[in-house]
């Protein structure tokens, strides 16, 4: 895979393409683009309108849902800290029963799915 000078997009890209390998047909890996890295006035004003829409402070970089079950993704570099909103959005989503994991790498996401249950195609698991 190409890289790009941006870790965590080059990460998410690589736990994306393999997560839409593995996991069972019908499966959906989801992007939830939240933030709009423009700046200024024009920046200020889409984002208030996305809020406006429903995107949620926080939200997790990736949604997977497979055969039942839920689980956000937040993809960090090795280096990168949550900040306050995301904090709480995965505080928020575990107050709700739902799976949540900060990932760093692809062995991170497997690692879980796995802790969270969750059904691939690879050898050896469940």
């Amino acid at each position: 895979m190409k890289k790009r000078g941006t870790p965590e997009a080059d990460i998410q890209r690589a736990i994306v393409s393999l997560l839409r390998a593995v996991l069972p047909k019908g499966s959906i890996v989801h992007h939830a683009a939240n933030e709009i890295a423009a700046g200024g006035r024009a920046g200020h004003v889409r984002q208030a309108i996305l809020v406006g829409m429903g995107v949620h402070p926080g939200f997790a970089d990736l949604v997977v849902l497979s055969q039942g079950k839920v689980i956000f993704l937040e993809v960090k570099s090795s280096t990168g800290r949550l900040r306050p909103a995301q904090e709480a959005f995965r505080d928020a989503v575990a107050e709700q029963g739902f799976g949540w994991a900060l990932v760093r790498s692809v062995d991170d996401a497997l690692a879980a799915l796995r802790s969270h249950g969750f059904a691939t195609r690879i050898a050896g698991t469940p």
